[in-house]
C-alpha cells in the first residue's frame, strides 16, 4: 500500500475507534473519503480486529452480509460482504442485552454453520461446505452501526466490520445433510408480534453457497475458515430495529427458535 492509502485506512480504523469509545456515531466514512475503496475498508476491519485480538478477545466466527439482491441493490453492489465475530459478540439464548452498549441495532435470523474442518479458497463449492460443517443452528444477529442512522456504502459497512454488533445462536444442533436448507422457513417475532418471513432459499438462492463465497473471498486476504467457527450465513429478511424492552424470536422449521430481550 501507499503511504497515501495506509494513512486513509489507519485514518478510518482511528475514527471508528473513538466512536466505539465515547458511544458517538460518526458521519459517513465516505464522506471524508469519497473515493474510499472496499480493499481500503477491509484493511481498516482487520486493523480494528487485531487490535481486539491483542487485547485478549478471540475470533470465534464470521458473519455475511448483503446476501439478498434487495439488499445489494439497495447499496449498489453486485457481492456480498464479510465481518468477523468475537467471543466478546456471543450473546446466550433467551439471554438479555443491554441497549445501552450499543448504536442503533436491529436484529435479523439467520443460519448458522459450525465448522469441524477449516475451508480454504478459492474453489470452495456448496458441497465443500457441507463436508465441513460439524452442524448448522438457528441465529440471530444483531447487527449495529457507528455511522449515523445507517447512512452506509459497501465501503462504509466493510470498515464497520460489516456492521457486525452480536449474535445467538439457538439451543437445537442440526446436520446440514438431514435438512433441504433452501426450503427453511423462519418468522421473526418481536414482542409477540410477526415482523416478517424468509426462506433459506433468500440467501445467494442457497445458504450453504453463501459460505463457499465466504471462504473463496478470505482467500484474497490470506484468511482461512477454521473449524470450530461459527459462520453466519446471512438474513433471511429484512432487519427489524432493536428497542428497549424488545423481545426477539426466530422461529425456523426444523430448526427450532432462538431469542434475545433488549433492556
Amino acid at each position: 500500500m501507499s503511504n497515501h492509502v495506509i494513512y486513509r485506512v489507519q485514518h478510518i480504523y482511528e475514527m471508528l475507534q473513538k466512536a466505539e469509545a465515547s458511544k458517538e456515531s460518526i458521519p459517513p466514512l465516505t464522506e471524508r473519503y469519497p473515493d474510499l475503496t472496499v480493499d481500503e475498508a477491509y484493511q481498516a476491519q482487520l486493523q480494528m480486529i487485531d487490535q481486539k485480538v491483542q487485547t485478549g478477545k478471540n475470533i470465534v466466527g464470521k458473519k455475511i452480509g448483503l446476501t439478498s439482491v434487495a439488499m445489494q441493490k439497495l447499496l449498489g453492489v453486485d457481492q456480498p460482504d464479510y465481518g468477523h465475530l468475537l467471543d466478546s459478540m456471543q450473546v446466550s439464548n433467551k439471554g438479555t442485552i443491554q441497549l445501552d452498549e450499543l448504536f442503533q441495532p436491529k436484529v435479523e435470523g439467520e443460519i448458522a454453520f459450525i465448522l469441524y474442518k477449516d475451508l480454504t479458497g478459492p474453489n470452495v463449492t456448496a458441497e465443500d461446505v457441507f463436508a465441513a460443517t460439524e452442524y448448522i443452528a438457528p441465529a440471530l444477529e444483531i447487527v449495529d452501526s457507528r455511522i449515523t442512522d445507517w447512512k452506509i456504502t459497501l465501503a462504509d459497512t466493510v470498515a464497520d466490520n460489516a456492521s457486525s454488533g452480536l449474535f445467538v445462536l439457538g439451543d437445537e444442533r442440526y446436520r446440514v445433510t438431514d435438512i433441504d436448507l433452501p426450503t427453511i422457513e423462519m418468522k421473526l417475532f418481536k414482542n409477540g408480534m410477526l415482523m416478517n418471513t424468509g426462506y433459506g432459499y433468500d440467501v445467494l438462492g442457497h445458504p450453504a453457497k453463501c459460505v463457499a463465497w465466504l471462504a473463496n473471498k478470505l482467500f484474497e486476504y490470506n484468511v482461512v475458515l477454521k473449524a470450530g467457527e461459527v459462520i453466519l450465513s446471512g438474513a433471511l429478511s429484512a432487519a427489524v430495529v432493536a428497542e428497549k424492552g424488545d423481545r426477539f424470536t426466530a422461529g425456523f422449521s426444523h430448526l427450532g427458535k432462538v431469542e434475545v430481550t433488549f433492556k
